[in-house]
């Protein structure tokens, strides 16, 4: 985005990963950010940008009018069981009453591609989702390819991996005691800084380029070697092996180990896109905490 006048960001779910793209050091001008937390809402007013509530289920005040002026429209909140929430509320309004759009970016997730048996996958590999949760991601995603064709806007989907960065990270999980070394033989997960989906944003955005990406670092690692690296660079003794079959797990972290893929983002990189963090090691080193100690053997 370059932040000329005519240019107008609305984002709706302004959580962790859209927040990272709206604090970009040169941002678009922001006609508005949704939250459900009307004190979230007054926190984002005190940054200076539009603060909205928007719960998912009623049409929030004043965001209609600012989806008038919106050139770049960004999505980032989940699906349900009814469906994408923003669709449900303002599908008419995208149609019909935003006249300046240009571009629309919706954050979807690799989830979509489901269980390969650790085999790679890229945008070309058919979904075949496993979980709820990656079904209605892949349902929200065909219905704003729908909504974008009707249109006649590109659209960008960005499959995003593990989402990591400040105040989420494996030097926060050993701090607190939730860092866990569970051990299921042949499993590996990408991970994607925040940074980078801010940045991956930002060049779609700008280019107004429609298409599928996987926005995922270079290295799908197994998890426990994620964690041992970490406690190693600030000289932590780190948690016990856990044999995966054996652990007590939620059910929903149990079902994050029922996929096993390594995700390709080429086609990202095909753009010209460069990763602030290739891999979890140049993440990690980003994130150390300052006071922490040295301890690399």
């Amino acid at each position: 985005m370059t932040g000329a006048s005519e240019e107008g960001v609305f984002v709706f779910g302004a959580g962790y990963s859209a927040v990272a793209f709206l604090e970009a050091p040169e941002p678009a001008r922001i006609l508005g950010a949704t939250t459900r937390s009307a004190e979230k809402a007054v926190s984002f007013r005190a940054r200076g940008w539009p603060g909205l509530v928007f719960d998912g289920e009623t049409p929030g005040e004043g965001i209609a009018e600012a989806l008038r002026h919106t050139t770049h429209l960004v999505v980032s909140i989940a699906p349900g069981e009814r469906g994408d929430p923003v669709l449900r509320c303002y599908r008419e309004t995208i149609l019909r009453a935003m006249p300046h759009l240009v571009w629309i970016g919706y954050l979807s997730t690799v989830g979509v591609y489901g269980d390969h048996g650790g085999a790679w996958v890229d945008e070309a590999t058919p979904p075949r989702p496993v979980s709820r949760r990656s079904h209605e991601r892949l349902e929200a995603e065909e219905a704003w390819t729908a909504l974008a064709a009707q249109r006649g806007v590109p659209l960008a989907i960005l499959r995003l991996s593990g989402i990591y960065g400040p105040g989420r990270n494996s030097f926060v999980n050993l701090a607190n005691g939730r860092a866990k070394r569970l051990v299921k033989p042949g499993q590996v997960f990408n991970r994607i800084h925040v940074a980078d989906i801010a940045g991956a944003l930002r060049l779609l955005a700008a280019r107004c380029i429609g298409g599928l990406y996987n926005v995922t670092d270079d290295e799908p690692a197994p998890p426990q070697d994620v964690v041992l690296h970490a406690a190693r660079m600030i000289g932590v003794e780190p948690p016990p092996e856990q044999d995966f079959a054996t652990a007590e797990l939620t059910s929903m972290a149990r079902s994050f180990y029922g996929e096993n893929k390594k995700v390709s983002n080429r086609r990202l990189k095909a753009l010209g896109y460069e990763f602030f963090f290739p891999t979890f090691r140049e993440g990690l080193i980003a994130l150390k905490p300052r006071d922490a100690g040295e301890n690399e053997g």
